[in-house]
This record gives structure tokens, C-alpha cells and sequence, in this order.
């Protein structure tokens, strides 16, 4: 039977009814995105597009100019999950050169940062005080909104409150006033984040996604039970501080900081000489999967205005199913990259015939190029009727 033959017969089996349930209940958004939007071309100020459901902190510093273009909620205190680990990575460097580190200390640092281990973050926190890491950086860089775990978590270093301004603050001491050999190491090992961190979750999802390089990131997560490279163990949730909980009040007593929502937070730099500092906080409804939130905050930093970014050509489209790979040719026998987080949206650069895929009732023998992995994903998996892709150019 040919290919044509065999989609007829599936539309008649009830195609259209199956995709139309398919597509009630999975985020799906089409848009083509220049390749260099000039920065000018946008407003001077918008206000952060915002998911329905969503709870977020946004703030987005031009440090060409000294302004903010982007300020929504930059007080409101999240439960910082890794972020935080800038904070304690400042605290082991604090009138300390690099250089003066041990081997393993420098190992642990560049894990922490680049893969987001949270068997390093640990072992500095136990090692320096624990939440005596939090006041002592709080004092060093003025920040305000910044407080220890609760003290009935304790050993939760994920459970410091943060916001988004004193996320900002974090990055405008590193990049303005931290010994150069610091800023150079500490943002060397944040350009270097890998996509799978070392808990198996993908970490590439907002700045690291709505933006060419250069940036340099460091992504939170908190909440969720799969993250797309891997299913996450036991004990890395564990070491990551996120039981299930309730909302907790901080030990500054400022504020209630909630604790049992999934959350994600992307905070960084971006473009030519770091001229934007972004930090962006999400909380999301109790259940969301890893790869609804993971395309609510990529929605949402799509939106800031944030000077000096790049924003990478091609066209959003969401996708469906979980455990899909993204391989190194349109073949199912060639090579996996990765897996993407269960109903992420990807970017699609263009498409080509590859390998016939079944997945009944699809067939299909159209692939995607996603230019963010460096590979391909059968068609069958992207949330549009079609086999191939209206709109997306054949590469």
C-alpha cells in the first residue's frame, strides 16, 4: 500500500477526530522568528507575556543603558531550586582566587554549574555552613528578598528564597565588580551549560532556548518527575532538596514562599558583551508536566524586550507523545541525541524525507531538523495535521 493510499485510510478511520482531541490537549503554537531581530524593532518596554496559570517574577536589566525594559513582580520570593547555586559558588570564591582552589573543589564547581550537580551544591553547603552561605552572601551584595531554607528544611539548600532583582544583583556583581579571574570563571563554566544536567533533566529551556549565543545561563527546576534526557533517580531528587511539600514561611519571615507548586526559573546573560542581565521565576499549576512549564517560560522569555539578543530563525511547534528522540538523521536507525521532555515545543528549522514511520493510526515519512539539537524527529510527533509542515522550508 502506498503511503498516500494508507493516510487516506486513516483520515477515513477518524483522523480528524483523533487530532482534534490530540490538539485540545497539547500547547501548540506556530511562529517564525527573524533570525537577528534588531532590538530597536521592539518596543522600548512590554510587559512579559504570561502564561494562563502561571505565577512569575521577571525582571531584565540593559546594562548598556543602566534600565530595566522588563520589571513584572521582581520582589516576589521564589524557592530559588539551583539558582542558588551562584550564591554558593560566589561563597566558596569569596576573597579566593580560582587559581588558590583545590582540584576537587574545582571539579565540583564546574559540575555544578555547567550540568547543575546537585551532589557538589550539597557538599559545599554541609561544608560551609549551610544556610550561613545565604546570610553571608545576603550582607556581601545587599540583597533583599534573599533568606535561608525555613528552618523546617533546613538542608534544603533549593529552598532559599530569591527574586528576580536580587538575581540581578547576583549577576551585576560578578559581571561588574567580582575580581576579573572570578567573573571569567564563574561565566565561562555558565556558557558552558550542557542541555542534559546531571539529573537527567533538559536545562536548555527559556534563555537558553529563545536566544543565540553568546549567554550564559543558570536554570532551577523543582517539582517535576521527568525531565526529558532521563527519568530522574531517587537520589538525585533527594540530593536536589524537593520532597513534596507545602508552603513554608522563610526564616527572614518576609513573605510566604511556596514550596509545593512545580517551579522553573532561567536567569542570565545574553548578547555581545553581556549587555542584558535576565532572571525569570515561574510557578506552575500542581501537575503540570516538565514539558508544558518548559514551554510556558520559553513563551514567556520570547517575549521580553531584551536588548543586544539574538533570537534564533525557524518555526515553533509543539509536539505530542513522550520518550521521543531526536536523532542524527531522519532515520530511526541512525544515532540519539537526546529525548525531549514529554509535549515540549521545539523549533523546527526545515524538513525532508527521511525513514517511513507507524505510529498508528499516523504514518509518516517527513522529518524535522530541530537546529537546537543538531538533529531530527520524525514529523508524526509534531502537533499539526499534516505530514508535512506548511510553512517550514525543505532542507
Amino acid at each position: 500500500m502506498t503511503l498516500s493510499s494508507t493516510r487516506s485510510a486513516v483520515r477515513a478511520a477518524g483522523l480528524t477526530a483523533a487530532l482534534a482531541a490530540l490538539l485540545c490537549t497539547t500547547a501548540t503554537t506556530v511562529s517564525v522568528v527573524a533570525a537577528a531581530e534588531a532590538p530597536s524593532a521592539r518596543p522600548a518596554a512590554v510587559q512579559a507575556d504570561v502564561p494562563a496559570g502561571v505565577t512569575a517574577g521577571v525582571a531584565v536589566f540593559d546594562r548598556q543603558t543602566g534600565t530595566f525594559t522588563e520589571q513584572l513582580n521582581t520582589a516576589a520570593q521564589f524557592r530559588s531550586a539551583s539558582v542558588v547555586k551562584l550564591l554558593i559558588a560566589l561563597d566558596v570564591l569569596w576573597n579566593r582566587s580560582p587559581d588558590a582552589l583545590s582540584a576537587a573543589d574545582r571539579a565540583r564547581i564546574d559540575t555544578m554549574l555547567r550540568g547543575s550537580d546537585d551532589t557538589a551544591a550539597s557538599t559545599f553547603w554541609s561544608n560551609n555552613g549551610s544556610g550561613a552561605i545565604v546570610d553571608r552572601m545576603v550582607t556581601r551584595l545587599g540583597l533583599t528578598d534573599t533568606a535561608r531554607p525555613p528552618s523546617t528544611h533546613p538542608g534544603y539548600w533549593g529552598y532559599t528564597a530569591l527574586s528576580a532583582r536580587d538575581t540581578v544583583k547576583i549577576y551585576r556583581y560578578l559581571l561588574d565588580s567580582a575580581p576579573a579571574a572570578t567573573r571569567d570563571y564563574l561565566l565561562g563554566d555558565l556558557r558552558q551549560s550542557t542541555r542534559c544536567a546531571a539529573d537527567g533533566y533538559d536545562q536548555h529551556f527559556g534563555i537558553a532556548g529563545s536566544f543565540n549565543r553568546p549567554w550564559a545561563v543558570k536554570q532551577g527546576w523543582s517539582g517535576f518527575s521527568s525531565g526529558g534526557c532521563t527519568a530522574p533517580t531517587a537520589k538525585a531528587a533527594e540530593a536536589a532538596g524537593e520532597p513534596a511539600g507545602t508552603a513554608a514561611r522563610t526564616s527572614a519571615g518576609a513573605e510566604v514562599v511556596d514550596l509545593s507548586r512545580p517551579a522553573l526559573h532561567t536567569t542570565g546573560v545574553v548578547g555581545a558583551g553581556d549587555r542584558s542581565i535576565v532572571a525569570v521565576f515561574t510557578l506552575h499549576p500542581g501537575g503540570t508536566s516538565y514539558g508544558k512549564a518548559y514551554t510556558d517560560i520559553g513563551r514567556l522569555t520570547r517575549s521580553l524586550n531584551v536588548p543586544g539578543a539574538s533570537r534564533p530563525a525557524g518555526t515553533w511547534i509543539g509536539t505530542w507523545g513522550s520518550g521521543v528522540r531526536v536523532r542524527t538523521q531522519a532515520t530511526t536507525t541512525s544515532g540519539a541525541i537526546t529525548t525531549l521532555p514529554a509535549g515540549v515545543e521545539v523549533l523546527v528549522g526545515c524538513q525532508k524525507r527521511g525513514q517511513q514511520v507507524s505510529q498508528p493510526p499516523y504514518v509518516n515519512d517527513w522529518w524535522a531538523q530541530l537546529p537546537q539539537y543538531g538533529g531530527y524527529m520524525t514529523n508524526i510527533y509534531l502537533s499539526v495535521p499534516e505530514n508535512q509542515v506548511p510553512g517550514v522550508p525543505v532542507c
